[in-house]
């Protein structure tokens, strides 16, 4: 996330970014607000300002995901809903952090964000950080809403994501770069890095 020396975030410097990353390096897919970049540490409304701001700069020229997901369900859906408003193209939510909520708890948190907007919703599992592991058997249950489409992997574990590939037809991306190659080799779509 561009930020300006006082702190507060560059939207002007936002729009040439994702203008430079489309239109000179080829994505083909842009996610605001992800975990990696400082959305746990910007507000809702600057959240929503830089979705703004890059919907108007890139307009449909790449995929504009919003990264909507928290470690509470209802905080979720206001983000996914606040996306919608601003243009997003589709949304990403990490698996609950900290909470490590059980396996049902999961279904439940994912399918509250994906009936909250007819946006397509992206899973990201990454247990390293979060806490807790989104098991196959669980993924496959998540994967049967509609609006459910895609899959980050960032779990590790190249048997469950062979499995979960075997077992869904969600497009499978890589999180985890030491895995780009390997999961590509599997079948995966292509990586979120």
């Amino acid at each position: 996330t561009p930020m300006r020396a006082d702190g507060s975030v560059d939207l002007d410097g936002a729009q040439r970014l994702a203008t430079h990353l489309v239109d000179n390096l080829a994505h083909d897919g842009l996610i605001i607000n992800g975990t990696t970049g400082e959305s746990a540490t910007t507000t809702d409304e600057e959240n929503f300002d830089l979705i703004r701001v890059v919907v108007e700069a890139v307009g449909d020229r790449a995929t504009l995901v919003a990264g909507v997901g928290s470690n509470d369900t209802a905080h979720s859906v206001f983000s996914a809903r606040g996306a919608l408003k601003v243009g997003a193209h589709a949304v990403m939510a990490v698996s609950p952090y900290y909470n490590r909520p059980p396996q049902e708890g999961l279904i439940q948190h994912f399918k509250a964000i994906a009936d909250a907007t007819d946006l397509p919703l992206i899973v990201y599992d990454i247990p390293k950080r979060t806490g807790v592991a989104i098991e196959t058997e669980t993924l496959v249950r998540i994967a049967e809403h509609p609006r459910v489409i895609a899959y980050k992997d960032a779990k590790g574990d190249l048997d469950a994501s062979q499995w979960g590939m075997a077992r869904t037809d969600l497009a499978w991306y890589s999180g985890d770069d030491i895995l780009n190659l390997p999961l590509l080799a599997l079948g995966a779509a292509g990586m979120i890095s």
